[in-house]
């Protein structure tokens, strides 16, 4: 979370008070974000993997967040951030036994190796981990993703839910490539056999239909890796009878298209390309 200032003030009425002034968010609302599309929702869980790797490896050692509820998050700029510390701590368990570090959730428990100095091994990181999994990871990353992640999801989810980083789910999650252009947003095209005729700088303006998930509440506007995904979209939708490529993009670089139920009325527009579904 950017911190801009604080002030510390220690009078008889308020003794060791620490106000600190940090940067605005907007409160995390999980059904709201289960309405966003994948890919907000899958950069919201990068941010969070950050987070995790920052506390388990900070200035003063692995801190684990004792109260990590969505509550206890904001969303700044689509990324998501701690806004409370107030429940942080830096102390590892104390053991003489393995039957000592017992960890309880709700749905299942873990019992983790007592060292040899009498800590609890990697506690801190694992509850974080395990808490990730229960009120992020599982609702965000495999709702609506594309088809041909879902394999690689689901061995992400089932790692974080069994509190282990190996294997590719690591390489995912604590080391995310900034180029989401890649194995993890590309989707498996199929080959289209409904024909579309190419209209350079044009536009359709109205014509619109909803469609979800939607970056636009009153038109169908979706993100594409490329023009033959957008024809397996259109040709997925039984009204779509038009798509155009504008030249914007997301925060993955994947460009978004509007898909259009008519073409009675094309617009020229520089910065648009309009494609036509053929009909015999």
């Amino acid at each position: 979370f950017q911190l801009y200032g604080y002030c510390y003030q220690d009078s008889n009425d308020i003794p060791d008070t620490l106000t600190t002034i940090t940067e605005l968010g907007s409160p995390l609302e999980m059904i709201q974000l289960l309405q966003t599309s994948w890919e907000d929702r899958f950069r919201i869980c990068l941010s969070l993997v950050r987070l995790l790797h920052y506390l388990a490896h900070s200035p003063l050692g692995s801190v684990t967040l004792l109260d990590f509820r969505p509550r206890q998050f904001v969303i700044v700029d689509g990324e998501l951030k701690v806004t409370d510390l107030d429940d942080a701590s830096i102390e590892e368990s104390s053991c003489t036994s393995n039957s000592d570090c017992f960890m309880e959730f709700p749905a299942r428990n873990f019992t983790l190796p007592c060292s040899v100095e009498g800590r609890c091994q990697s506690m801190n990181e694992k509850r974080n981990l395990y808490n990730a999994y229960r009120f992020f990871f599982t609702y965000l990353l495999p709702h609506s993703a594309p088809s041909s992640l879902r394999p690689l999801l689901d061995k992400i989810v089932n790692a974080t839910g069994n509190c282990n980083k190996h294997g590719k789910a690591k390489d995912f999650l604590f080391y995310p490539s900034p180029s989401v252009n890649s194995e993890f947003t590309q989707k498996c095209v199929k080959s289209a056999n409904t024909k579309y005729r190419r209209v350079p700088e044009a536009f359709i303006p109205d014509e619109n239909y909803r469609c979800w998930p939607s970056y636009h509440h009153k038109g169908c506007l979706l993100s594409v890796f490329d023009v033959s995904e957008a024809i397996e979209i259109c040709d997925s939708y039984s009204q779509c009878k038009a798509f155009v490529l504008t030249n914007q993009t997301t925060w993955t670089g994947r460009q978004l298209v509007f898909f259009k139920m008519a073409s009675n009325h094309i617009m020229p527009d520089p910065d648009k390309i309009t494609y036509v579904k053929v009909t015999d």
